[in-house]
């Protein structure tokens, strides 16, 4: 009876009674569809089994959409909960499980799936090269993430979901106040995904700084790439300290050690310590890809090259640094003393710094430009206020001594999130319909995708702007309500109307989606944007193979110095190029990872053991594997690109 009782949800509601039946539907319907449509072969020798960059990318994008909308709902359950005083929405249980799944989704199943899935597909093109370095190991990343993610979504079906916020602070996330396998979740969830992160960040320092076309020398990168391998060595250098936490909370949970409990030697602190230094860097992976997408946006739509284009690489390199440095921000008033206070309150001002740079170069990219009012560049556009507020609150927050006031508090909240969504989501968005073409071999409708944003732009500021006055008049975060004479309930009403704003204009999103793949033209040529960067070289979509010729890079701008200088781009004929086999292991490997991290959530030592096995099997499989790859002859290639063209 134990046992059954282990997979119980702990806290149910309707809500979540209606989550498992939505879920087993739709699952049945996935299974009715492939099964009528007989797409089984189909969807796993073209995508399950993919090495491919781009497809890898662009399952990474549809994963990190549906968990944008999985976050978004636990958005307007939280916003409409605060909405009125002593509101009897949700109890404080579900508000606590809600408000955790919500950031935990957002930042490692969301955002951090859509830079990858940028630089999955963007990054090889703009180097000139055919694949990554290592196709494989990229599949394997994408399929730990992805399972990483499933393994948290079911928590709230079987055995409960976290409830101790997405930083999981000890001793909240211990076993005497954490007691359902929530927190197991958690723990075992991040882990796998981390893992597959880390994998991406090697396989993505390798490709840049070993597969770039003939001559473009890391000063002749475009600053997506150099944005792409500045973040995946913080990604390097970050992620083991996430993974050591996990597995000291992890044994912690399950083995009764003492890393960060109260008693018998523990330290809690050691717990916020090693989330942050993960955790502050961890906001600059989100930020810096963002950046290097503005910076291909805005001179692109601007018409004029990019400002300062040593400056940009220079202020991402000291971004990057001081980024290690300021973690104990997160926690000034726990009582470390005024000296290291002070300390890390003058390494968060000076982060500033060079950010203020790369928002000045692009105002001077923008200055006596032709601008083209685009919606890739409506988004860099919004971004640019909302983000200088984010980042000025930001600097007030890193003022230790004034962090006592607005520390834990809406103001807080309100400052992360105007960092995070023009910073993030803003710029995802616009590098989403930069790149559509190159994706899919058509635009996304402009004027829906206008109207999109305006919803998005004005949610973002209505949702969170009052937050600073309910912050400073003393709201405090994650409380699931308040009573009517706080005088907070105008300022939640407001937040919860911007929310269904941004959530409109995320419907909008997906109408578009659905519009533009009935309507819209195929016929776009390859450079719909007259943009400048060597991906623009390859047809819309682009073909398995990337390039049929080896480009020459001799400038910055290379593509666009070939169209409008008559540079040479591609030298020579067609010769033989070898692309890598499909492979099912790295599926498999991820789908016992997925059993593993189960297992061990719920110590099923027998599965745990079993699914190990199958880990090690896949491995040594692997290494018997005799993969010869295929081959495109230089007459396939010929052939190819000429109906390639024809086509447009």
């Amino acid at each position: 009876m134990e046992f059954f009782e282990r997979f119980a949800v702990p806290h149910p509601s309707p809500a979540i009674y209606a989550s498992m039946v939505a879920i087993a539907l739709t699952s049945i319907a996935i299974v009715i569809g492939l099964t009528y449509f007989k797409k089984w072969g189909y969807l796993w020798r073209e995508w399950l089994t993919t090495v491919d960059h781009k497809k890898i990318g662009i399952m990474y994008m549809i994963s990190a959409l549906l968990m944008l909308f999985r976050g978004g709902a636990d958005v307007l359950m939280m916003r409409a909960q605060t909405a009125v005083p002593e509101n009897t929405l949700l109890d404080a249980q579900h508000y606590n499980e809600i408000f955790t799944t919500h950031g935990v989704v957002m930042i490692i199943f969301m955002a951090m799936a859509f830079i990858i899935a940028l630089m999955n597909f963007v990054i090889p093109l703009q180097i000139g090269a055919r694949d990554v370095a290592f196709p494989r190991l990229n599949a394997l990343s994408f399929w730990l993430y992805f399972m990483g993610a499933m393994l948290l979504n079911i928590s709230f079906v079987i055995g409960g979901s976290p409830s101790s916020g997405w930083t999981s602070y000890f001793p909240l996330a211990g076993n005497e106040l954490s007691q359902s396998v929530g927190t197991n979740y958690y723990m075992l969830s991040l882990q796998i995904s981390g893992l597959g992160t880390l994998i991406t960040g090697i396989n993505f320092i390798v490709t840049i700084l070993k597969m770039r076309a003939p001559g473009m020398t890391l000063m002749k990168m475009p600053m997506f790439s150099w944005a792409g391998l500045i973040t995946n060595v913080i990604i390097v250098f970050a992620f083991p300290v996430l993974t050591v936490a996990l597995a000291m909370g992890t044994m912690d949970r399950l083995f009764a050690t003492n890393f960060f409990t109260t008693t018998n030697g523990g330290m809690d602190m050691l717990w916020a310590n090693l989330f942050w230094v993960w955790g502050h860097p961890e906001v600059y992976i989100l930020i810096l890809p963002a950046f290097g997408i503005y910076s291909e946006i805005i001179p692109t739509f601007s018409r004029r090259n990019l400002y300062g284009y040593n400056t940009m690489v220079i202020s991402m390199v000291v971004i990057s640094l001081l980024s290690f440095l300021v973690w104990v921000h997160h926690f000034f008033t726990m009582g470390q003393g005024a000296l290291v206070n002070s300390i890390f309150s003058i390494t968060t001002m000076a982060i500033a710094v060079p950010t203020g740079i790369k928002i000045f170069n692009w105002l001077f990219t923008m200055w006596k430009g032709k601008i083209q009012f685009t919606v890739p560049m409506l988004y860099a556009l919004g971004f640019i206020p909302i983000f200088t507020i984010g980042g000025v609150t930001g600097v007030m927050l890193g003022m230790a001594s004034a962090d006592y006031q607005y520390h834990n508090t809406m103001f807080l909240v309100a400052h992360f999130h105007l960092v995070i969504i023009p910073g993030v989501v803003f710029a995802m968005l616009a590098g989403l319909t930069y790149w559509w073409p190159k994706m899919f071999g058509f635009m996304l409708n402009e004027r829906i995708g206008k109207w999109a944003f305006w919803f998005i732009a004005g949610g973002t500021c209505l949702a969170f702007f009052p937050m600073f006055i309910s912050g400073l008049d003393g709201q405090a975060r994650r409380m699931y309500t308040y009573s009517e004479a706080t005088g907070f309930g105008i300022w939640n009403m407001l937040s919860f109307i911007g929310a269904i704003g941004l959530a409109i204009g995320f419907v909008l999103i997906v109408y578009n989606i659905y519009y533009s793949t009935r309507y819209a033209s195929r016929n776009i040529g390859d450079d719909p944007w007259d943009a400048r960067s060597l991906e623009w070289a390859t047809h819309n979509p682009v073909p398995e193979y990337n390039f049929a010729i080896t480009p020459q890079v001799n400038s910055r701008q290379a593509f666009w110095d070939a169209k409008k200088k008559g540079h040479k781009l591609f030298k020579g004929g067609y010769k033989e190029i070898h692309m890598p086999n499909n492979s099912g292991v790295p599926f498999i490997m991820a789908v016992f990872f997925f059993i593993f991290g189960f297992g061990f959530v719920f110590s099923m030592w027998i599965t745990v053991i079993a699914s190990l096995i199958g880990i090690i099997a896949c491995l040594i499989h692997r290494s018997f594997e005799k993969d010869h790859g295929y081959h495109i002859s230089a007459e396939e290639l010929k052939k190819s690109e000429v109906e390639l063209r024809g086509a447009k």
